[in-house]
């Protein structure tokens, strides 16, 4: 449709066509498009063609806008005007699913309730009671449509609109279905098994394909749309394929190394500190994130350490640590020094 309206946009503009009529034609085709590009009142053009359902003959039936030949321009002369009759599809589904952090890393089964419409079983979606079945409208003859003449100063104008008889679905229903009263489908709540993959991440949606609204007269099943909402974690964060998480280290752990265990996501495992490791080190475990959803393997997780001041020291504790100081101090003096010389540059814009 935005290939047509782009077509018929440069066919008349004014700069372009220099005919009298052109900067009109031109207006209407970007009114026509507005309404097409405008999801409820396409919906309606799809079903009654370019009339307005909700006119009833004290407002003249007037089509919408009045260019019913630029739509049928934007859908190759037929004017867009649909079998109301014709089997139509169903419409689609979105249903909100929140799950744990381990469960959309592993993936899970789970059973949710859906409430929707489906075919009423009682009259196979007819919408007429067993036994009897629908009529052709006898006012429009199953077209959906009625044409109102009238003789207007400017000559005589046909305006089209819904039929009032049967209000635009060109039947009519004697004896109505006493159990879905004549629309042919019925609200339930149905029981669905849903399968998330591993590795599925937070924003992601699954699409259960003929389990939305159920179609009129035949017509297909519409999708459900199941989107993911992943939980936080108290100590593991995502990215993509890719899993971190911060442990602590002490003093002597980072001077003089160790070997720590750190869980992953199904595991604990042994992380070799070297000795002299800074706070803030990152450590690679290969292997150890998320099964990457299409495709093989896992990402990684990635180790941060960070040293941890201890708070509560021991006579003792703190002479060894004046000791330490004291045989050091040259060095972490020098080290100092070395920082704030840095620093200095920095602001200086060395």
């Amino acid at each position: 449709m935005k290939k047509a309206y782009r077509k018929l946009a440069r066919q008349y503009h004014p700069d372009v066509n220099k005919a009298p009529d052109a900067e009109e034609k031109f207006k209407e085709v970007k009114e026509a498009y507005d309404v097409l590009s405008d999801e409820g009142k396409r919906e309606t053009y799809d079903r009654y063609g370019h009339v307005d359902p909700n006119m009833g003959a004290g407002a003249g039936g007037a089509d919408f806008g009045g260019f019913g030949d630029i739509f049928d321009m934007f859908f190759g002369g037929n004017g867009g005007r649909r079998d109301p009759n014709a089997p139509q599809r169903g419409n689609d589904l979105q249903y909100t699913m929140t799950i744990e952090f381990k469960e959309a890393v592993f993936g899970k089964e789970t059973e949710v309730t859906i409430p929707r419409t489906e075919t009423c079983d009682t009259c196979t979606g007819s919408g007429a009671k067993p036994g009897t079945k629908p009529e052709t409208c006898s006012v429009c003859r199953g077209t959906g449509q009625q044409e109102v003449v009238q003789n207007t100063p400017f000559g005589r104008m046909v305006n089209r609109r819904a039929c009032s008889n049967c209000s635009g679905t060109g039947r009519i229903i004697k004896e109505k279905c006493g159990t879905c009263h004549g629309a042919g489908k019925v609200k339930r709540q149905r029981k669905l098994n849903v399968r998330i993959p591993a590795g599925v991440d937070d924003g992601a949606q699954i699409r259960l394909s003929g389990e939305g609204e159920a179609g009129l007269r035949g017509g297909p099943s519409g999708d459900l749309y199941i989107v993911i909402r992943v939980k936080s974690h108290e100590f593991f964060e995502r990215e993509g394929d890719d899993i971190y998480c911060e442990v602590p280290l002490t003093f002597v752990q980072a001077a003089l190394g160790d070997e720590i265990e750190i869980p992953t996501l199904n595991e604990k495992v042994k992380l070799k500190i070297p000795a002299g490791t800074q706070t803030g080190t990152y450590f690679r475990l290969k292997g150890k994130g998320v099964p990457r959803l299409r495709g093989y393997g896992q990402g990684d997780q990635h180790v941060k350490v960070t040293l941890v001041t201890p708070t509560s020291l021991s006579e003792d504790q703190k002479d060894l640590l004046r000791q330490f100081a004291g045989i050091t101090g040259e060095s972490a003096q020098e080290h100092h020094n070395s920082i704030f010389e840095r620093m200095k540059k920095a602001f200086r814009g060395d």
